[in-house]
């Protein structure tokens, strides 16, 4: 059962083209220049702006300081990222493709840092409680009808 969800969700993720675009190149760009560190303060950043939606804010409190932090440490990376570590990427981007190159650089970034968050045992068991709660014969019946 377990493998069938795994599946459903790894089926929702984009595969990548086979043909380099610009985004690609600057996407790894990002991913290359980097840490572990790097992309936890991106996740955390995300964390934050999700925290600050009416109908989630009840499940996390987010301090103003610590607000302030995760964007004064979000802002001290992409500055780093755009043009220290890879201006000459950013620079095709914004010649070429534009826009949309830059927002695919930034979700390969994200999705990295979601990686780096879910692969702690502790986030994969949250991430699996909701297991408890499918009903397998139903999906069973949907993956096993012919």
């Amino acid at each position: 059962m377990i493998k069938y969800i795994a599946l459903t969700f790894a089926l929702l993720c984009p595969l990548p083209a086979v043909a380099q675009s610009q985004g690609d190149v600057l996407g790894r760009c990002l991913a290359d220049n980097t840490t572990g560190k790097d992309r936890k303060d991106l996740a955390r950043w995300i964390f934050v702006a999700m925290a600050a939606h009416p109908e989630i804010r009840d499940l996390a409190s987010v301090s103003p300081e610590a607000g302030e932090q995760t964007s004064r440490a979000m802002g001290a990376l992409v500055t780093r990222l755009l043009a220290e570590s890879c201006p000459k990427e950013v620079q095709s981007v914004a010649r070429g493709e534009g826009s949309q190159a830059m927002k695919k650089a930034f979700e390969t970034l994200g999705r990295l840092a979601m990686l780096e968050l879910t692969s702690n045992a502790e986030v994969g068991a949250s991430v699996a409680g909701f297991e408890r709660y499918v009903d397998k014969a139903k999906l069973t019946a949907v993956f096993e009808s012919k």
